[in-house]
């Protein structure tokens, strides 16, 4: 758990299972320069993902069940999740890829939400 590992001020970090969700939401992740690089290891199986991480975790999250967001409801999701208006991003999955909120705003799309991270 990438929470877990920084909290422990570990460097890197194993997950496993992986799955295109996953990679996609750390590549979220990358992007807001979070983490930093992440190999995705082939085992034939699952597969496993190392990450290198930087410190700037302070926790990450994922939403089960997988809920509906509208466009207007982003905002709520926001609230409820993340500490303070101006940090922090909600990861929705929706018709156009999976991104944070402010981009799914940006192009007006709504869709499920997936996890958070700040």
């Amino acid at each position: 758990n990438i929470t877990h590992a920084e909290k422990a001020g570990k460097r890197q970090v194993l997950i496993r299972p992986s799955s295109k969700v996953v990679v996609k939401f750390l590549q979220v992740m990358q992007k807001h320069k979070y983490i930093g690089e992440f190999e995705i290891i082939d085992d034939r199986r699952a597969g496993k993902i190392v990450v290198q991480l930087m410190g700037r975790v302070n926790k990450c999250g994922v939403i089960s069940p997988r809920f509906d967001v509208k466009i207007p409801e982003i905002e709520k999701w926001v609230v409820n999740l993340l500490p303070s208006r101006n940090f922090g991003h909600v990861v929705l999955t929706t018709s156009l890829g999976i991104m944070d909120h402010e981009e799914a705003r940006r192009k007006h799309t709504g869709g499920k939400i997936l996890g958070f991270f700040y």
